[in-house]
């Protein structure tokens, strides 16, 4: 597997990102999973986490 590593994501990143992608980092944060997903990545979440995440954004996507 050859390709450029990327760069971590940044606390200051977050607002600069498209609403989609920020929506996901905001929830991950309301669920204190943020410091994890900076440190380590979306990989180190369990499936029962990553599954919260997406659970909230369908919902809040169905309130708008």
């Amino acid at each position: 597997m050859t390709g450029k590593k990327k760069q971590p994501i940044r606390l200051e990143d977050i607002p600069k990102m498209e609403e989609k992608e920020r929506r996901k980092y905001e929830i991950a944060e309301e669920l204190g999973l943020l410091d994890k997903v900076l440190e380590s990545g979306w990989k180190s979440l369990s499936s029962k986490e990553t599954g919260r995440i997406g659970g909230i954004i369908s919902k809040k996507r169905k309130e708008c």
